[in-house]
């Protein structure tokens, strides 16, 4: 599980939780239930480069097709190929197993202009 209190949230609903130079991303719980039943999820493949604010992933629900954007630049180190096989995952855990995948940061110092958990939810 990653600790959502302890993450980082990009305004476009992204999570990163940093250890070291690594940010493991995915979606917020709350955009989670506002796209709702996921039905497919288009990862990077390992080793693509990312841009922070740029779109990184496609998330389809059963509302409409998203963009997911990458809230740190960097390296694709490992993706969650569970969610990619039952995407209904992050549904159920969006900050546990349902997370996207992992960035080697480029620019760890990126990750200052993340909100914290607090700044998240007051502007949800």
């Amino acid at each position: 599980m990653y600790d959502q209190e302890k993450s980082k949230f990009a305004k476009s609903h992204e999570w990163a939780f940093i250890e070291g130079d690594t940010a493991t991303v995915g979606i917020s719980d709350h955009a989670q239930h506002e796209i709702s039943d996921i039905v497919f999820i288009e990862l990077p493949k390992v080793g693509d480069k990312v841009e922070a604010g740029k779109r990184a992933a496609v998330i389809e629900s059963v509302k409409s097709a998203s963009d997911f954007y990458a809230p740190v630049s960097g390296e694709v180190v490992e993706i969650n190929t569970a969610i990619t096989a039952d995407p209904s995952i992050v549904n159920k855990s969006s900050h546990g197993d349902g997370w996207f995948f992992k960035i080697k940061m480029s620019n760890p110092s990126e990750a200052g202009s993340l909100m914290s958990f607090e700044d998240y939810k007051a502007t949800i």
